[in-house]
C-alpha cells in the first residue's frame, strides 16, 4: 500500500506564493505519475497537472499555466506544487494523487487527505 501526505497549505494574500509538498510512503516502488488536483468550495474537482517518473510535467488547466510548477524528487518520494501569483480563485483544498504501474497506471489509485489553501484579496 501507498500513503500520500500533503503539507504546506495555509492562508496567503493575493499575489503571494506557497509550495505544497506531497510525500509518498509505503510501496513507493509501485508508483508512476503523480499529480495535483484541487476542489474549490461549491465546485467540482479540478485537475491541475501531473508529472512522470522522469520529471516531465503537464498542466491541465489554463488558469494555472505560468503560475504553478510541478516538480518531484524521486529520492525523497516527494512531489511539489509551487504556486506563485496566487489569486482568490485559487482558494481550494489541494490533493495529490498517484498512479500505479502496469494496469494500475490507468487510474489515480492513491490519494492524499488534502491540504487547504486560502487566498485573500
Amino acid at each position: 500500500q501507498v500513503q500520500l501526505a500533503e503539507s504546506g497549505g495555509g492562508s496567503v494574500q493575493a499575489g503571494g506564493s506557497l509550495r505544497l509538498s506531497c510525500a509518498a510512503s509505503g510501496a513507493t516502488y509501485s508508483l508512476s505519475a503523480m499529480g495535483w488536483f484541487r476542489r474549490a468550495p461549491g465546485k467540482e474537482r479540478e485537475f491541475i497537472g501531473d508529472i512522470t517518473l522522469s520529471g516531465s510535467a503537464t498542466y491541465g488547466t489554463d488558469s494555472v499555466k505560468g503560475r504553478f510548477t510541478i516538480s518531484r524528487d524521486n529520492a525523497k518520494n516527494t512531489v511539489y506544487l509551487q504556486m506563485n501569483s496566487l489569486k482568490p480563485d485559487d482558494t481550494a483544498v489541494y490533493y495529490c494523487a498517484a498512479r500505479g504501474i502496469g494496469t494500475f497506471a490507468l487510474t489515480w489509485r492513491y490519494w492524499g487527505q488534502g491540504t487547504s489553501v486560502t487566498v485573500s484579496s
